[in-house]
């Protein structure tokens, strides 16, 4: 699918479960990073403009199994991503299944959104580069690890409303933004972080929609932190 400050404490959990830096000063949101990676709005111009190529060929499967717990730390990503980005979480097991938890507020709709494991869930994780998009600006000449990696770094994921992130679709930039707006500078600076960690190519459009949601955030810093972007070779993807 990026408000408030978190403690010391908070960051640190959040650093052991995702390898993700949490920033904790003004403005910081459920599953935001941050790193000494400079201004968002600057990093724009390292990325590679494109034509979309073609989507023939993409299947979630060329991304591997679904929540691959390529951390190894004995837990599917999924509930990572739900452990760090929820409230009030209970488990199901002792800290690994997530049973239910409260996104307050959700990211993209600023709204009190709920998860219950095996009712009628209100969350999904985003992928904030969606997958189908990353496929027709690079993925698809990669081999499986790099794939597996995306599809299952903590930058690159976010626990959001989930009718929100099913109108998202594989929107870039210059096609979808959270309706959220105090979001969308975060929002963006991740999918810029993700694209230029993974040198994913955008659009000429994707390129100045970007911009423009970055121009008016200009200090924007990029995130940085997740996971390898190459996943251990025991997993397997297509």
């Amino acid at each position: 699918m990026t408000f408030w400050t978190r403690t010391a404490g908070a960051a640190a959990l959040l650093i052991a479960a995702t390898g993700c830096t949490v920033e904790t000063t003004g403005g910081a949101g459920a599953g935001e990073t941050t790193g000494a990676g400079g201004a968002a709005l600057t990093a724009v111009d390292s990325l590679t403009v494109k034509g979309r190529a073609p989507r023939t060929g993409y299947d979630r499967d060329e991304f591997g199994t679904p929540w691959a717990d390529t951390d190894s730390n004995s837990c599917d990503t999924r509930d990572d991503i739900l452990k760090r980005d929820l409230k009030e979480v209970k488990f199901s097991d002792g800290g690994c299944s997530v049973r239910s938890g409260r996104l307050d507020p959700d990211p993209y709709t600023d709204t009190d959104v709920t998860f219950e494991r095996g009712g009628r869930s209100e969350v999904d994780i985003d992928h904030l580069v969606a997958l189908s998009d990353a496929w027709q600006k690079g993925a698809q000449k990669w081999d499986a690890s790099k794939r597996i990696a995306l599809a299952n770094d903590p930058l690159n994921l976010l626990a959001v409303d989930a009718g929100r992130n099913r109108s998202k679709g594989d929107g870039d930039t210059a096609t979808w933004l959270p309706p959220h707006k105090a979001y969308r500078c975060t929002y963006v600076a991740r999918q810029v972080a993700v694209k230029k960690k993974y040198e994913l190519w955008v659009t000429a459009a994707e390129k100045a929609a970007m911009k423009k949601v970055l121009s008016t955030c200009p200090g924007q810093k990029l995130p940085s932190g997740g996971t390898s972007t190459r996943a251990p070779s025991r997993f397997h993807a297509g």
